[in-house]
C-alpha cells in the first residue's frame, strides 16, 4: 500500500485553519497532526510549504456531455480540467442524447466514467412524464438523485404535467433537484419582447425573457409540492433575491427537506457584464441585477444556501453566436470554479472556511456521500493543494475545456491549485496531469 505524506501545510477544514499535516495510506486518509508531532516515515513525501490543504470540491452540478454532445466536451476531458481546478467529485446531468432517463443509460454512463474519468463520479437520473417505473428500480445508492426540468432548457425533458409531479413527488424517497423556471412566463415573455423588437434581440433581453417571475413561480411551486409530499427537494442554481424568500437557513442542513445551491455565476457576474461578455454569460437561468447577486452573496453567508456549484456546461464558440434567442446557454466552469470563489474571499464577500463549507464539506453532507469531502482519519484522501499567492491570468493557452474558451479569459487569479489527490492518487502536479489516474464511483448513504 502506497503511503503519502503531505506535511507543512494550511489545513483548512470544518471550519478551522491550522498547521498541519496529513498522512495517506492506499486511497484513504490515515491521520491528520498538528505541527510539532512526529511525522511517520512515508513512501512520498511532499512539503507543502505552506500552502493551503483543502478537501476537494464536490461540483454537484455538471453537463460532461457524454453521450452524443461529445463535439464540446466529454466525461474524460471535463474531468481533467475539473481536477485542475480542485474538484475531485462530480454530479453529472441527465440532459444528453440518448437522455439518462432509463437504468440502461445511467448504467452506461457509470462505465464509461470508469473508463474515463480522472475525478470521482456520480450520475442523476433524468425524471420524465412517463418513467415512473424506471424510477422505481433505482438504486438510491447509485446516483445523486433525480432531476427535474420544471422550465425546458436543453433536451427535451420538461416535466409538465401535474399527475406526473405528484407522482414524482409523492411516490420516491429520492432527492429531487430541479431546474426550476415557468415555461408558460418564460414563453409569454419571449412573445411580449419579439412582438415589440422582432426575433433578433440583443443579449440584454434573456434577463428579460427568463424573469425574475418565471423563476420564483416555479420555485415557490416546487417548494409547496415538496412541503405538501414531504418529499426531498435540492433547488438547482437559485439565481434571484425573491427565491430565498422560500427558504429557511435557521435549520441545519441535517433538519432541512428543501435545500439550495448557487452556481458561481450568479455569484460573480451580473446584468451589468452582459455589455462586455455577451452571449459568453448566457445561462439558465440568467445571470440577473447586482442586486440579486448581492442577495446570493449574503444567502451564502448566511446559510439560506446551501451550496455553491458550476453547472459547468460547454459550448462550442460559434454555438455561443446570434441573438440571445439563438444562442446556446450554458458556459464551461470547472477549472476555475475554486479559484473563483477563493478570489472573492480574498474581496472580503466570503471566507476561505465558508468557501470550503460550501463546495466540500456541505455537498458531502447533503448528498450523503460516503466518506468524502473532508479531511479526516478513515475518509477518501481528495485533497487540494492551493498556492494562496501565485498570480495567473486566464487565456487560450492554459485552458483544459474541450470547447476551448473560458467566461473568465483575461481574469488574472490571486491563487493557484498546484496539486489534487483523488483517492489518494497525485493526478494533477503542478500543470500536469497525469493519465494513468481514475476516479471512483461516489456511494451514497441511504
Amino acid at each position: 500500500m502506497k503511503t503519502t505524506l503531505i506535511h507543512n501545510a494550511c489545513i483548512i477544514s470544518e471550519g478551522h485553519s491550522v498547521r498541519g499535516a496529513v498522512y495517506i495510506a492506499g486511497d484513504k486518509i490515515e491521520a491528520v497532526r498538528a505541527d510539532g508531532c512526529p511525522l511517520p516515515w512515508a513512501d512520498r513525501v511532499i512539503d507543502a510549504g505552506g500552502r493551503w490543504l483543502m478537501p476537494g470540491v464536490i461540483d454537484d452540478q455538471v453537463h460532461f456531455r457524454e453521450p452524443g454532445l461529445t463535439h464540446k466536451g466529454d466525461i474524460a476531458s471535463e474531468s481533467r480540467a475539473a481536477v485542475a481546478g480542485g474538484i475531485t467529485t462530480f454530479m453529472d446531468m441527465p440532459n444528453t442524447l440518448p437522455q439518462t432517463t432509463s437504468l440502461e443509460q445511467l448504467e452506461w454512463k457509470l462505465q464509461r466514467a470508469a473508463e474515463t474519468s480522472a475525478a470521482n463520479y456520480a450520475f442523476f437520473f433524468g425524471a420524465t412524464n412517463d418513467n415512473m417505473e424506471e424510477i422505481r428500480r433505482i438504486d438510491p445508492r447509485r446516483t445523486p438523485g433525480l432531476k427535474l426540468f420544471l422550465g425546458a432548457s436543453t433536451g427535451n425533458m420538461l416535466v409538465d404535467r401535474k399527475e406526473s409531479l405528484e407522482r414524482i413527488f409523492g411516490e420516491t424517497d429520492l432527492l429531487i433537484a430541479v431546474h426550476a423556471e415557468k415555461e408558460d412566463i418564460i414563453r409569454r415573455n419571449r412573445e411580449y419582447y419579439t412582438r415589440l423588437y422582432g426575433e433578433d434581440l440583443d443579449i440584454a433581453f434573456h434577463p428579460l425573457i427568463r424573469s425574475e417571475e418565471a423563476c420564483y413561480a416555479s420555485s415557490a411551486g416546487a417548494v409547496e409540492l415538496a412541503v405538501r409530499t414531504g418529499a426531498r427537494l435540492h433547488i438547482l442554481h437559485l439565481s434571484t433575491a425573491r427565491e430565498l424568500g422560500l427558504l429557511d437557513g435557521r435549520k441545519a442542513l441535517s433538519e432541512k427537506r428543501v435545500t439550495a445551491e448557487v452556481c458561481l455565476h450568479h455569484l460573480w457576474f451580473s446584468d451589468r457584464d452582459y455589455a462586455a461578455l455577451g452571449n459568453r454569460i448566457k445561462w439558465n437561468p440568467s445571470v440577473k441585477t447586482l442586486a440579486d447577486r448581492q442577495a446570493l452573496r449574503e444567502a451564502v453567508n448566511s446559510n439560506l444556501i446551501d451550496i455553491v456549484a458550476t453547472d459547468h456546461a460547454p459550448h462550442l464558440p460559434a454555438e455561443k453566436e446570434g441573438s440571445c434567442l439563438r444562442a446556446a446557454s450554458g458556459g464551461p466552469l470547472v477549472q476555475h470554479s475554486l479559484v473563483a470563489m477563493l478570489e472573492l474571499a480574498a474581496r472580503g464577500v466570503f471566507t476561505v472556511e465558508k468557501v470550503v463549507e460550501k463546495m466540500s464539506h456541505l455537498p458531502a453532507d447533503l448528498f450523503r456521500i460516503d466518506r468524502r469531502g473532508y479531511i479526516r482519519p478513515g475518509y477518501y484522501a481528495d485533497l487540494v493543494l492551493v498556492d494562496p499567492d501565485d498570480p495567473w491570468t486566464v487565456d487560450a493557452q492554459n485552458i483544459l475545456y474541450k470547447c476551448g474558451w473560458s467566461p473568465f479569459e483575461g481574469q488574472t487569479f490571486r491563487h493557484r491549485v498546484w496539486k489534487t489527490f483523488v483517492n489518494g492518487q497525485l493526478v494533477y502536479d503542478d500543470g500536469r496531469i497525469d493519465e494513468s489516474v481514475l476516479g471512483m464511483e461516489a456511494a451514497f448513504s441511504i
